[in-house]
């Protein structure tokens, strides 16, 4: 059987502050989780997101128009090769 001094330490001192110390990590923790989501919602404007695709999208076609400009002087080369 355990000492009467341990099972009061257990009960009046240790639950109470194992039970304080998982509250405290779960508040951190739920912190945490709303700090990352609104570092993400601050990090970039939607405003900034819609120009930068607008100018991924526009250097994508003028390499893509840049490409079949190739591909058709490719193709007009390969014809008159006999």
């Amino acid at each position: 059987m355990l000492p009467e001094g341990l099972i009061w330490w257990v009960t009046a001192i240790e639950l109470p502050a194992l039970a304080g110390l998982l509250a405290l990590v779960l508040k951190m923790r739920e912190t945490l989780a709303a700090e990352k989501l609104d570092a993400m919602r601050s990090f970039a404007s939607v405003a900034a997101v819609r120009e930068l695709e607008q100018r991924l999208v526009s250097h994508l076609l003028r390499i893509e128009a840049k490409l079949d400009t190739t591909a058709l002087k490719t193709e007009s080369l390969t014809r008159r090769v006999p």
